[in-house]
C-alpha cells in the first residue's frame, strides 16, 4: 500500500521522518522547478499557481523557476485548501513565515515548515480527537527549533495542530465521499 506526500501526487511507500527533506534534496539538486514540474508534483493546474502569484499568496518564480520554499508554500496550500480559505491559509503560513516577499524575516520558512509537519505525522499514529494528544505531539515536533522570541515554538506548535485538523479533515472528506459513492 502506498501514501503521497501530503499536498502532493508523489507516492511513497510510507511516510518517514526526514523523507520530504531527501525529496526535496533530489527535487532541487540542480536548482528550482518549473511550472509544469509543480503542476506534476502537487496536481495543481499551471494557471491555477499563476492565479496565486498574482493575488499575492506566491512569489513570482525567478527566470521562470520556483525555489524550495516557494514549492513548499504551493504544497501547503494545496494540502490545506480542502479545508480552508485560501486566503486563511496564507494569512496563517504568514504568522510563522513572514509576508511571502519577505522571506528574510521568517522564523520558520515554508520548506521547514513543511518538513516539520511531514515528520510530526510520519513519527506515530495521532488520535485527532484527542485535543491533549494533538497539542503533545505539536509541542513535541517544535521542541527542538529555537525561539527568536518568547512564545514562538507556542505559535508554532498552535499551527502545526490546525494544519493536522485540517489536512485531516479533507482526508476524512475525501474518504466519506469514497463510501458514499460506494453506496449510490
Amino acid at each position: 500500500m502506498s501514501t503521497t506526500f501530503p499536498g502532493t501526487t508523489i507516492e511513497v511507500t510510507a511516510l518517514k521522518k526526514g523523507g520530504s527533506r531527501q525529496l526535496f534534496d533530489g527535487i532541487f539538486a540542480t536548482g528550482g522547478v518549473t511550472l509544469s514540474q509543480v503542476s506534476l508534483m502537487t496536481g495543481v493546474e499551471p494557471y491555477v499557481v499563476q492565479n496565486w502569484v498574482k493575488r499575492g499568496f506566491l512569489t513570482s518564480p525567478v527566470k521562470r523557476v520556483y525555489s524550495k520554499d516557494q514549492f513548499a508554500r504551493i504544497i501547503l496550500i494545496n494540502m490545506l485548501k480542502e479545508s480552508l480559505q485560501i486566503d486563511v491559509i496564507c494569512g496563517l503560513i504568514r504568522i510563522i513565515s513572514g509576508n511571502p516577499r519577505t522571506e528574510s524575516d521568517d522564523l520558520i520558512g515554508n520548506a521547514e515548515l513543511y518538513h516539520v509537519y511531514v515528520d510530526m505525522i510520519a513519527e506515530r499514529e495521532i488520535n485527532i480527537t484527542d485535543e491533549k494528544s494533538v497539542a503533545e505531539v505539536a509541542d513535541g515536533a517544535v521542541a527542538e527549533l529555537e525561539e527568536r522570541t518568547a512564545g514562538d515554538k507556542k505559535k508554532l506548535s498552535r499551527i502545526l495542530q490546525v494544519m493536522l485538523y485540517a489536512h485531516s479533515a479533507a482526508a476524512l472528506r475525501k474518504k466519506s465521499e469514497e463510501a458514499l459513492s460506494s453506496l449510490l
